[in-house]
């Protein structure tokens, strides 16, 4: 197990420097002058060479890239040419809405899928089995940004139980807070349910069809005994890594309903940024997703080793 662990824990570092190194390339290297394209066309050369000053851009590629990675590791993310703060107080700050979204988008969608998978895959070929494939097929086809449109209509101008955008503030208490956020995780959630739960239904009855699974069921167990006890676990591998996947879609991908519900998250963050040209918020926002991603994915691995032992003996 403890090879196993270096083994991912070495994978993950050579990841997150290949990552920089691309990020770095893509948004300081390959545009040219950053400062330049920040200040626009028109600029004066004066102020382009005072903002080169201010970012650091005057020593070499080798040596910004070094800063710029050593301000990371050190929680120094720059300062936002636009907001005139430091970046890690705009991520800190648009974290506390993007983080709490993305998992209760997640717990969401979990707490959907899985039984609703494991229900289609014991009734396999039934009424049941039916109406939850129809349904994930048309949660997948539907863009999240819809559900958004209509849960707004519904439970927002309609019913008028939810408002239709804003968040209060976690200052305002949790309750406020969380009922801010139910309807952009709802939309976030039902897409990636549909996923998971058709995700969740094969791999279950992959695992029924195993030998083990029908000595369970010659020893006297129902087919719904069966799933619950034995195929549920070994099942549940493809799985979390679908659920690993959400969840770094989740925390990066919500740009689209972070703005649908006015939402000040790290999606509209990165938005503004690339609208706005500020490009150290950008670089610092894109790389701690990228961070997001690799580590989630690494602990996913992990999670793999403690539920399939097998992994374990060949790490």
């Amino acid at each position: 197990m403890a090879r196993y662990v270096v083994t991912r824990l070495a994978s993950l570092c050579l990841s997150l420097v290949v990552a920089s190194l691309v990020i770095f390339a893509v948004i300081e290297v390959i545009p040219g002058d950053p400062a330049a394209f920040m200040l626009g066309l028109n600029a004066e050369p004066e102020a382009v060479a005072a903002l080169r000053e201010e970012l650091g851009l005057t020593g070499s590629v080798a040596e910004r890239y070094l800063s710029w990675v050593g301000g990371m590791l050190t929680g120094d993310f720059g300062t936002s040419y636009t907001y005139r703060v430091p970046v890690a107080d705009l991520v800190a700050a648009r974290l506390a809405v993007s983080l709490p979204l993305t998992l209760y988008a997640l717990v969401l969608s979990t707490a959907i899928a899985i039984p609703v998978g494991m229900i289609a895959a014991a009734g396999r070929g039934r009424a049941a089995d039916i109406a939850v494939m129809g349904t994930t097929q048309l949660g997948i086809a539907v863009p999240n940004f819809w559900f958004a449109m209509i849960l707004v209509l519904i439970f927002a101008i309609n019913l008028r139980i939810f408002s239709a955008g804003g968040f209060p503030g976690w200052e305002a208490g949790f309750w406020p807070a969380m009922k801010a956020l139910t309807l952009p995780a709802i939309a976030l959630a039902l897409p990636q349910a549909s996923i998971l739960a058709r995700v969740t239904r094969s791999s279950v009855l992959e695992t029924l069809g195993q030998d083990y699974i029908r000595t369970a069921r010659a020893k006297g167990l129902s087919r719904r005994q069966a799933v619950i006890r034995h195929a549920l676990r070994n099942a549940m591998i493809p799985v979390m890594t679908i659920i690993g996947l959400q969840f770094s879609f989740l925390l990066a991908g919500a740009i689209i309903i972070e703005n649908v519900f006015f939402l000040p998250g790290l999606g509209r963050l990165i938005f503004q940024g690339i609208t706005q040209r500020d490009l150290v918020v950008v670089e610092s926002v894109v790389m701690l997703l990228v961070f997001s991603v690799i580590v989630v994915t690494f602990l996913v691995d992990i999670a793999y080793a403690a539920i399939d032992p097998r992994l374990r003996r060949r790490g």
